[in-house]
C-alpha cells in the first residue's frame, strides 16, 4: 500500500485558509460584512471561488473564522496588558484601558469588530449573535477574575466592561483615543471607591 499523501498539503491550506482570513477580516472591518461579497474577496485574495468555497463552504462559516480569529488576538491584547500591568491586580485593571487607548491610537481603527458584525447580523445570524454575546462575556469572565483579586464586589466587573465597550463606540465615531482616558479616568474611580467602600471599618471603644 503507498505511503499516505492526505496530509501533506496541510501546511499549504493552512497558509492558505490564514490568507484568505487575514483578507476578509481586513475587507469586512473596512467596508462592512454585507458590503463584501465572496466574488470581491475571492479577487482580493487571488484564490478561486472553487478554493475559497473549499475552505468556507459559507459566507457565515467565515464570517465566524473570522471572529474566532479576531477572539484570540483581542485575548492575546488584554493577557498583555494584564501582563504588562505591575503586580497589583488594580493596576492589571487599569493597564486594560492603556490597552485601549494604544488601539485606538492605529489608523485602521474602526471600532470593535464584535460590536459591528452585530450591528449587520445580529438579527439575521443567530449562531453569530450567539458567538458575539460569548466573546463579550468572557471578556468580563477575565475583568471578574481580576475585580475579585482585588477584594472588590463582583458588580464592578460589570462597571468595568461596560466603560470598556462604550469607550470602543464613542472611539470609533470621534475618530480619537480621548474615550479611552476617560474611560480609564472613570475605571480608576469605580475601582478605587470600590475598594475604599469593602475595606473593612475600624472600631473604636469609649
Amino acid at each position: 500500500m503507498p505511503p499516505a499523501t492526505r496530509n501533506r498539503t496541510t501546511p499549504q491550506t493552512e497558509q492558505i485558509r490564514e490568507h484568505i482570513l487575514i483578507t476578509a477580516d481586513r475587507l469586512y472591518y473596512s467596508r462592512g460584512i454585507n458590503a463584501v461579497g465572496m466574488d470581491a474577496l475571492r479577487n482580493e485574495a487571488g484564490v478561486s471561488l472553487k478554493r475559497l468555497y473549499q475552505l468556507f463552504p459559507s459566507k457565515e462559516n467565515l464570517v465566524e473564522a473570522v471572529l474566532n480569529r479576531r477572539h484570540g488576538i483581542w485575548n492575546s491584547l488584554v493577557e498583555t496588558a494584564i501582563a504588562t500591568g505591575s503586580d497589583t491586580p488594580r493596576d492589571q485593571l487599569i493597564a486594560i484601558y492603556d490597552m485601549l487607548a494604544h488601539w485606538f491610537d492605529e489608523d485602521d481603527f474602526r471600532g470593535c469588530v464584535f460590536i459591528n458584525t452585530f450591528g449587520e447580523l445580529g438579527g439575521t445570524a443567530p449562531h453569530i449573535a450567539t458567538l458575539i454575546r460569548e466573546h463579550k462575556a468572557s471578556f468580563q469572565a477575565r475583568l471578574a477574575e481580576l475585580v475579585t483579586k482585588t477584594g472588590a464586589p463582583a458588580t464592578l466587573a460589570h462597571q468595568l466592561a461596560i466603560l470598556a465597550e462604550g469607550a470602543q463606540t464613542t472611539a470609533a465615531i470621534a475618530g480619537t483615543n480621548d474615550a479611552a482616558h476617560h474611560a480609564r479616568a472613570a475605571a480608576t474611580t469605580l475601582i478605587d471607591t470600590a475598594l475604599a467602600t469593602n475595606q473593612p471599618q475600624a472600631t473604636t471603644t469609649g
